[in-house]
């Protein structure tokens, strides 16, 4: 299997200063209430209460990173709510310095829309990330935008056959392989942890999830003859390795461990 590879997963949040720049909301309201009555409005027509991809305010973006030398799990973090711009171009400069293949779980549907948006918001620069061809002809056929090109590999997309109907969850198929799955936290309850001041939690569980992308991705170069069964069970083992090594100072992948027995 070809290195590097760079599989991530965001956690976001409500942009509650784009509501009410595109409002226009009294500045007198908290964020609280514009949040709310945007939320009531929704109801009210019957439709979604989930934030659209332009709305939704990037606040973690956790890593696992395999290349030759081994393997690393980083999160890029907006802990000051004011850094939400830097953590954007930290992602697309790992991009730009490594030119990894992107791994990702829903990441078509999801993440990269999220983080183009609000890369465009911040002027975030990320000239290696969208070339079509235009400067590296290998990416004319190979590219991080296109759909069947697998520089990005939507792990979700590609099983399903490009049909959203056929779907499945993150967490399903990371327990159906023998993995363990999401731990203590969902997506849904991500804005009401990071109102209650738990950053730190938030990007604990989004670095397990990315785990869970990882193992499930290492599963599927498994099953596409991208590992022998002999390389599949020393990659197991170095991802056990590097976690049990994390444990100590990071209880979360203690948890995690315990939970993948």
């Amino acid at each position: 299997m070809a290195w590097p590879v760079l599989v991530f997963d965001i956690e976001s949040i409500p942009d509650v200063d784009g509501l009410r720049a595109l409002r226009g909301a009294p500045v007198e309201l908290t964020d609280a209430q514009v949040h709310a009555a945007w939320l009531a409005e929704r109801q009210e027509r019957g439709q979604s209460d989930f934030m659209p991809l332009h709305l939704q305010r990037v606040l973690v973006i956790s890593c696992v990173f395999r290349n030759a030398e081994g393997l690393r799990i980083h999160s890029f973090v907006d802990r000051d709510g004011q850094s939400e711009g830097k953590v954007v171009q930290a992602f697309f400069h790992a991009i730009e310095k490594h030119t990894p293949q992107l791994v990702s779980w829903n990441g078509g549907g999801f993440d990269l829309p999220v983080l183009h948006y609000r890369g465009l918001c911040h002027g975030v620069e990320a000239g290696k990330y969208w070339d079509l061809g235009e400067d590296d002809r290998e990416f004319k056929w190979n590219n991080y935008i296109s759909r069947y090109h697998l520089r990005h590999l939507d792990l979700m997309d590609l099983l399903a056959m490009y049909s959203p109907k056929n779907n499945a969850p993150l967490d399903a198929m990371a327990k159906l392989c023998g993995f363990p799955g999401k731990l203590g936290m969902d997506g849904s309850q991500v804005y009401a942890q990071y109102l209650a001041g738990q950053t730190d939690d938030i990007r604990r569980y989004c670095e397990t999830d990315v785990m869970n992308t990882y193992l499930v991705y290492c599963r599927f170069q498994k099953m596409r003859g991208g590992f022998t069964e002999a390389e599949y069970a020393q990659e197991i083992a170095l991802v056990k390795d590097t976690l049990g090594g994390l444990a100590p100072e990071e209880p979360h992948w203690d948890e995690y461990l315990k939970a993948w027995g």
